[in-house]
This record gives C-alpha cells, structure tokens and sequence, in this order.
C-alpha cells in the first residue's frame, strides 16, 4: 500500500531535496527549526518512501495504515516536505510554511485539516503517549498495523515519557516502532550539560522494551535497523530505536551545533547551505 518503493539511491536524491525544501522554508520566513530537522530527514524519507505502508488518500482514522507520529513538532518542515513530497498536498505549498492562515504552522496541528497530520504536536513529552493509545485502538480494532512515533532526545526530559514507557511493555504494546534522536543536542545546549539522560539503553530495557540503535543518518544502516525493528514487533514488547544523529546534518555550517536548533539561515548561508545540497534534478516548490 506504500505508493513508493525507492532504491537508496533514490532515497538519497529525495532526502537532499528535502534538505533543500528545509533550509528554504526557514529562510523565507526567519522563523523555523532547521537543525533537528536535517538530522531527521533521512529517517523520515526512510518511513515514507520505503517503509511504511499508507494511502495518501488520507483518513484521520487510518484503519488497515501504518501511523506516523511527530512528538518532536518543532522539527515540522522535514515533516512537512516530507508529507508534500510523498504526495498528501501539492509542493507548492511548502511556500506557506509559518505564515498567515497557512496550514503548515510552526508545530502541526489538525484543525487546519492538513493530509498526514493526525495529532497536534509541540508540547514535548505527549507524542509517545498518543502513539500508544493508537496502538491500543489498533489491537483492540484488529488491525495489524505498525504505530510509529518519533522523540527528541531533549524531550526525554519531560516526566510524561517515563510514565508511557512504563505502561506500554506492561501492556504488551507490541505494535509500536518508537525512536529516539540521539542528537546529544537541545535549545539550551548539550543535553550533557543541560540534564543528563545516561545510558539510555539500559533504562528501556530494564522498563522492558526491545532496544535497538542505528545510525540516523545512514540510509545502509537506517533501513535494516527499521527492517529489524518491524520483525521484533508481535512478541509482547514495545520496540525502541535510539538512533543516532547530527543537528544540521547536510550543512557543514549547521552541523553538530545546537545553536541551529531554532535559527534560520541568511541569504548567504541559503546559497551556502544550497549548494551543498545538489540534486540531480532539483525540484523545490
């Protein structure tokens, strides 16, 4: 049902487009969160061009779909080009991102009735708990659809994940594939710095979850670790990935750094950032 299948060679050209789609959307209106997002685009191309299967004739209840959950919803314009470059609205309006009665608004939100969008985002620490409750539905629906969801590592931070992590193992929510960002990396700093999280495989596992880890930004080593989290579902356990990755991967300049957490890039930095973001056949909206 996944109307994509792409080689990763493919999934490559479509993540360096999504780059491009994020650092133009943040520029256009100096207002964004481009670092999270460029981490992330690889695991996201990866979801929705090769691993999930879904309609793009879009359903707020997704009966018989695999569901994708955004915890993180700062990092909304890889969601968002993500979303438009797999076909649930037109491209061209990526060009709204963050204005006036758009409906891509700086964190998603249903009222505005955007395709892809199931749940409002951006208060951290909620989208586990949703992506639960969806599972749940799902089991008790019959459905043997996947729940995904996607976390930031800072948000860890927030209690309310503690208490879902808790509960899902000991309710046997084996239709869920949550992942972490392992970006080390938050608005105020280093999350070392800011409050440390440990070692974060050990905590998921001694609550009870089957952990795996991955390099996020590695579609060779992205894929079979979603291969081999899809296969450990159904077995009575949550399945965690902690998957490793670099804020502002793509642009040298952005790379590593937390102060590119919530800023966008100038007109120099655009052309820069562009650049370095070559596509065979550059497509932006």
């Amino acid at each position: 049902m996944n109307p994509h299948n792409k080689s990763i060679d493919e999934l490559k050209q479509t993540a360096a487009q999504v780059r491009r789609d994020i650092v133009r959307m943040v520029h256009a209106v100096n207002s964004g969160h481009p670092g999270g997002s460029l981490g992330c685009t690889d695991y996201l191309v990866s979801l929705y061009f090769k691993v999930m299967n879904y309609s793009t004739e879009f359903t707020m209840d997704g009966k018989g779909e695999d569901l994708f959950f955004l915890s993180n919803g700062h990092i909304s314009p890889v969601f968002y080009s993500v979303l438009a470059r797999a076909g649930f609205f037109d491209v061209k309006e990526l060009a709204t991102f963050r204005k006036l009665n758009s409906r891509l608004q700086g964190h998603p939100t249903t009222h505005e009735g955007l395709p892809g969008v199931r749940v409002a985002s951006g208060s951290l620490g909620q989208g586990l708990s949703v992506a639960i409750g969806a599972a749940q539905t799902k089991k008790l629906n019959g459905d043997n659809s996947l729940v995904y969801v996607l976390m930031g590592d800072g948000e860890l931070e927030e209690g309310q994940v503690w208490e879902a992590t808790l509960y899902a193992p000991h309710n046997k929510v084996d239709n869920l594939i949550a992942t972490v960002d392992r970006n080390g990396q938050q608005i105020d700093g280093s999350t070392d710095e800011v409050l440390g999280l440990g070692d974060l495989r050990a905590k998921f596992e001694a609550f009870g979850w089957h952990v795996l880890e991955a390099n996020g930004n590695s579609f060779e080593t992205m894929l079979p670790a979603l291969d081999e989290a899809k296969a450990a579902t159904g077995k009575g356990k949550p399945v965690m990935i902690l998957m490793d990755t670099e804020m502002g991967f793509g642009v040298d300049f952005m790379m590593g750094s937390h102060k590119w957490h919530g800023v966008a890039p100038n007109d120099e930095q655009l052309e820069i950032a562009l650049q370095q973001l070559s596509v065979e056949a550059a497509a932006d909206y």
